[in-house]
């Protein structure tokens, strides 16, 4: 036998208190003072060793009811089966995981209320007890302190769900660091009540439990479910404009075993349903939906995607932001500049274009990083520090134009265009230069699908513009123009995220009419709107950091991301034209961020509008059995896993394998049985 607070056993020194009084009080004699021996009373007469057995039994029953209260108060209690039983003198700390996963139900109760119910009947074994620790997927402020039963009570009516999920690896850390703080001289132990989902539980094979603690994993029988979630979205063309038809495609991932039949998807933009479409997605597996819409007017868009999934429902909305016919800038950086400003004039027709154009001589190689296309048009030369932010603008994903001057310089060019891929090029010594026709554009390339009209292409049959080529080079890339010799004149070569055309002689009119040719227009056009860089249509809570395209930073500006009357001040930076946000968790906050519509802030002006979902980790519903959990951590033996627990079994079988059976109730009736039996004594004495 074992006592749980051995510092009450002290209070068998009261024993002594009765055995004073009896030892003082056995010889006592009453005297009776009279007057006459007719009022003798008449007494029962009584030998000396009956009398001495009544008050040894009395003085016995008040050193047993004195000794079992103390008993009692120092509750004592058979060890348990376990050979690492806990122990109510350290640490308790315990993790109830209330991720989105733990909304899913069991026999119409919650994962979350099954664990919670495991959790209050374990504090009822806890009673009394002043260094409990609650912990949570929030890691708040608040759960670093140690605290009685009774709190820890009241702080379960006021859990809810968290919008980030834990690995297992990263709760047991924060369960030492905490119980760290509090230095503790007995055996702490630690207790995770969760789903063990695998998708969110890390990697649980290389998890080492310090054999100081002991841990009590206590998993909720997780049933999986099937479960459909909107994986990601995306457009079919980096650019759309308003009015036209455009094509958003949405990946919808399956969780469960059964193929889902006919899910109906909805594509509401700025709270009006747009679209509709139907998808089987098979088991464990994806499928692709399009939605065909058209957008009215400029600006930001708030779309969403929702569907009916039961009894799942946490993933069953997806948010995202279009950005409909965005502002394209163009930097136009000239040498040999045609006398009739093709450039310029060409994007100037058009409000969707921002051109900055800059000499050569007066030119900041740093603007390039705030264009989506640089027109590179009769530069002599590429000098080093322009070549080198040519080639950081392409790796960036950004577009490059190059039109050649009338002598340019083999050397110079010869290094920058290796760097794209591009070999073999070769200067023409064009003294006379004879324009030749080009040949008809090939009308089933995509870039030319959506360029002409019919009229046009008539007109192209019939007339087509003349160049003449100042240089060549290898075969290389999509060739988009070429001459009716075949030579190439106009050439779309990628590289990364980023394209370089390649034009084959300089616009002005002794080498073609290129420039003034019907041809010219929609194919500069179509150069810029394939420059724009794809848009991210959606960010995740946890992609740390996201990065953001901004036209204009003002320095030392604090930007804010701000939902209703929510406003945060995330950790942030500036690379260029590049913002770089760091979304704060929710135990940086004090309570988490719902999924939705964030405004961008700078100096109480909107300049974006991004849309941040949670992430889709836990709607994968596959979870870790019993049997695989004991199969993980077989080799450590202060590791308990419990299963097959009903709503009441827990506690019972906790106790029994771990605190032992409890005696203290028993000493307390002991107590209360000598009391009424001395009281018994005393009245059969008289």
């Amino acid at each position: 036998m074992s006592f749980l607070f051995p510092a009450f056993l002290w209070g068998l020194l009261a024993i002594s208190v009765p055995i004073a009084v009896h030892i003082f009080n056995f010889r006592r004699t009453k005297r009776v003072f009279f007057t006459n021996v007719a009022f003798l009373k008449a007494v029962e007469t009584q030998t000396r060793s009956v009398r001495k057995i009544k008050h040894w039994l009395i003085m016995a029953a008040r050193i047993l009811a004195i000794a079992c209260l103390a008993f009692a108060f120092a509750q004592p209690y058979l060890p348990g089966k376990s050979e690492a039983a806990a122990s109510r003198k350290g640490i308790t700390s315990l993790y109830l995981d209330n991720s989105f996963s733990m909304q899913s139900e069991s026999n119409t109760k919650r994962y979350i209320d099954l664990a919670t119910g495991h959790l209050s009947d374990l504090l009822g074994l806890f009673r009394n007890v002043t260094s409990l620790q609650l912990v949570t997927n929030d890691f708040s402020a608040q759960e670093q302190g140690l605290y009685r039963t009774d709190k820890i009570r009241d702080v379960l009516t006021t859990v809810g769900l968290s919008h980030t999920p834990r690995t297992l690896e990263d709760v047991y850390k924060r369960q030492e660091n905490l119980i760290s703080r509090h230095q503790s001289s007995g055996r702490n132990q630690l207790f995770w009540f969760s789903d063990f989902q695998k998708s969110t539980a890390g990697n649980l094979a290389n998890l080492k439990i310090d054999t100081t603690n002991q841990l009590f994993i206590v998993p909720v029988q997780a049933i999986p479910e099937k479960n459909i979630y909107v994986d990601s979205a995306w457009l079919s063309s980096p650019f759309i404009r308003e009015l036209q038809n455009n094509i958003l495609f949405v990946k919808v991932s399956n969780a469960g075993k059964e193929e889902a039949k006919n899910v109906v998807l909805k594509l509401t933009l700025d709270n009006t349903q747009a679209s509709t479409a139907s998808v089987n997605v098979p088991a464990n597996g994806s499928a692709t939906a399009q939605f065909n819409f058209n957008l009215k007017g400029k600006g930001y868009k708030k779309g969403q995607i929702t569907f009916d999934d039961f009894p799942v429902v946490f993933d069953n909305n997806y948010y995202f932001v279009l950005n409909a016919s965005p502002l394209i800038r163009i930097s136009h950086i000239y040498g040999e500049q045609s006398s009739g400003n093709y450039i310029t004039n060409v994007y100037a027709n058009d409000s969707l274009f921002a051109v900055q154009s800059s000499s050569i001589n007066n030119l900041d190689p740093g603007s390039i990083k705030n264009a989506d296309m640089v027109v590179l048009e009769g530069v002599s030369q590429v000098n080093g520090t322009l070549s080198q932010e040519l080639q950081q603008f392409v790796s960036n994903g950004g577009s490059i134009s190059i039109i050649p001057p009338a002598k340019p310089d083999r050397n110079s060019y010869e290094g920058l265009l290796r760097s794209f891929g591009i070999n073999g090029l070769s200067v023409e010594n064009n003294v006379n230069p004879e324009p030749l026709p080009l040949a008809a554009p090939d009308r089933n390339n995509p870039f030319f699908s959506d360029v002409f009209e019919e009229s046009v292409r008539q007109e192209l049959s019939l007339n087509l513009p003349t160049a003449a080529p100042v240089w060549s080079w290898a075969a290389s890339g999509q060739k988009l123009l070429s001459l009716r010799n075949g030579q190439q004149y106009l050439s779309r070569i990628t590289k990364g995220n980023g394209k370089i055309y390649l034009f084959a002689s300089p616009l002005s009119t002794e080498y073609g009419n290129m420039a003034q040719h019907a041809i010219f227009v929609p194919v500069m056009y179509k150069m810029a709107a394939m420059s724009v860089r794809a848009q991210r249509t959606a960010f995740t809570f946890d992609e740390n950091p996201i990065t953001l395209q901004l036209d204009k930073i003002t320095p030392n500006t604090t930007f804010k991301l701000r939902r209703d009357k929510t406003e945060i001040i995330p950790v942030q930076r500036v690379t260029g034209n590049q913002l770089l946000l760091d979304i704060p968790e929710g135990d940086q906050l004090g309570e988490g961020l719902d999924a939705g519509y964030f405004e961008l802030v700078q100096d109480n002006k909107v300049e974006q509008i991004i849309a941040l979902n949670h992430n889709n980790k836990e709607s994968r519903l596959d979870y870790y059995s019993p049997e695989e959990l004991k199969t993980l951590f077989a080799g450590q033996k202060n590791v308990q896993v419990f299963q097959n627990l009903d709503d009441s079994a827990f506690a019972r079988e906790f106790q029994q394998q771990n605190l032992g059976t409890s005696l203290w109730k028993y000493f307390l009736y002991a107590a209360l049985f000598f009391l009424l039996a001395e009281i018994a004594l005393i009245r059969f004495k008289k």
